[in-house]
């Protein structure tokens, strides 16, 4: 039997899996340029401005657009604040399992499920931190950022990043220093005020309440209305940062150099069940992929922050990603959803069933808070 002819069809056949291995491997080596691009095209159809850094800590290739400037972050500042509880576990002895009351000041208008608990409930640090990143609930964030000193967390917060991120404050803090922009009797306001602020169906509607509630006439008022007010807030750099910097912060957290393993793991679990994020980038990236990340969102301003294929270190990726000045959330969205369809055209996306991979250590009572949010509504932004 001549046996010439099938080596040769076996060799043509490895020769040209070799060939379309190299292809792959030279797309992959190249995807920056056309990933910058990319970038680029979608932000000169974009009505307002996108800051973006991506970076694959494997090779250190990264893509990087409009990040001379500081970008405001958003509820994506949640992140350093479960970092700085966990590290008080880790090295100060704190009992996560410590629980707090809910108190009608407590209150914050926007997405969570404890703006609908009557005050004297209590839940533990454990359960605050999951509701803050998960479903970016912002009532558990304050409770949890006065629990920890907002002095002592600012501190905090510095050390981990010491340079790129503006300070940080409460979520109800944010409500007084934006509005003070238009009169500074905002401070006699409560927190209910706000909420109440926060059922006007437009800006104008808002803003015509705040006059009223305050008792002053719109000749007498700073800004001419929110969006102004908070224009003249974001000038003032709080609660915004480098979008590297928010980088390395995320390098750092997925190669376990802040955190222990379990809690490392905890969190990047956190990241990746957000019920927030489904019109952002992950809207672009298909089924499977896994991405655990961070949305915010505030007046003409919204980011999505996080990293693709975190259960690999070396395959990650550091995806951030703001948006600013646009006309509506809607277009930002569509925005947020090309990048993520980019990414994935990149060759930066991996499928995974990382809680089957990677089972997240949990704590006693961890169980029994997916079963308590599972049978609550959500109320997303």
């Amino acid at each position: 039997m001549n046996l010439q002819p099938i080596f040769s069809q076996a060799g043509a056949a490895l020769l040209a899996l070799f060939v379309l291995s190299l292809g792959s491997v030279a797309q992959a080596d190249d995807w920056s340029p056309t990933l910058q691009k990319e970038i680029e095209r979608i932000d000169r159809t974009f009505s307002g401005d996108l800051g973006v850094y991506i970076r694959h800590l494997g090779t250190g290739q990264k893509v990087s657009h409009n990040i001379d400037q500081d970008w405001y972050l958003a509820s994506t500042v949640k992140i350093p604040l479960a970092i700085v509880l966990m590290q008080r576990a880790e090295n100060e002895g704190l009992d996560l399992e410590q629980k707090l009351t809910l108190r009608a000041a407590d209150y914050v208008d926007g997405t969570g499920d404890l703006l609908w608990v009557d005050p004297g409930a209590r839940y533990s640090l454990e359960e605050l931190n999951r509701r803050s990143i998960v479903d970016s609930d912002s009532t558990a964030t304050d409770m949890l950022i006065r629990f920890l000193g907002e002095k002592s967390f600012g501190e905090d917060v510095a050390r981990l990043v010491p340079e790129g991120l503006g300070p940080i404050t409460t979520i109800l803090q944010v409500r007084y220093d934006a509005y003070r922009e238009v009169h500074p009797s905002v401070s006699v306001l409560t927190n209910r005020d706000f909420i109440d602020l926060k059922t006007a169906r437009t800006y104008q509607a808002r803003y015509d309440m705040l006059l009223k509630k305050l008792n002053i006439t719109a000749r007498e008022a700073d800004a001419k209305g929110v969006r102004e007010a908070f224009e003249r807030y974001y000038q003032r750099g709080i609660n915004s940062g480098s979008l590297e910097a928010f980088g390395a912060l995320l390098e750092q957290l997925v190669r376990g150099e802040l955190l222990n393993d379990a809690h490392t793991d905890q969190l990047l679990g956190y990241l990746s069940e957000i019920t927030t994020g489904d019109h952002r980038i992950a809207g672009g990236l298909p089924a499977g992929t896994h991405f655990a990340h961070k949305t915010g969102t505030q007046v003409a301003r919204s980011c999505d922050i996080g990293l693709l294929n975190p259960q690999a270190p070396d395959e990650a990726v550091i995806v951030a990603v703001c948006a600013r000045d646009y006309a509506a959330l809607s277009e930002a969205e569509r925005a947020y959803q090309a990048i993520g369809n980019a990414l994935h055209e990149s060759g930066l996306t991996r499928t995974v069933d990382y809680k089957a991979r990677h089972p997240i250590p949990n704590s006693p009572n961890h169980a029994r808070l997916i079963s308590n949010n599972s049978n609550q509504p959500r109320h997303n932004q």
